[in-house]
């Protein structure tokens, strides 16, 4: 199992559901239980959540959980 399948496995046993897109090596957090995310990181074009390997066989890179989860929380209107 990659991080990135993890990630979406263990959000979605607490109830949320996200869509990720990806423009090689960016993958994107696209929605949040539907709900269409806004801003980017670390990119211009969209939220990076990941950077995926370059080379087979090495770990996809995760770029900033706090952050990530601060965004999901903000497009979810959940106050921490």
């Amino acid at each position: 199992m990659t991080t990135i399948d993890s990630f979406i496995k263990r959000l979605d046993k607490i109830g949320i559901d996200v869509e990720l897109i990806a423009n090689y090596p960016w993958i994107y957090l696209n929605k949040v239980n539907g709900i269409r995310v806004k801003g980017t990181l670390k990119a211009e074009h969209g939220f990076t959540v990941f950077f995926k390997a370059i080379r087979q066989g090495d770990p996809d890179v995760i770029t900033d959980i706090p952050l990530i989860f601060s965004k999901i929380r903000e497009t979810l209107n959940i106050e921490k």
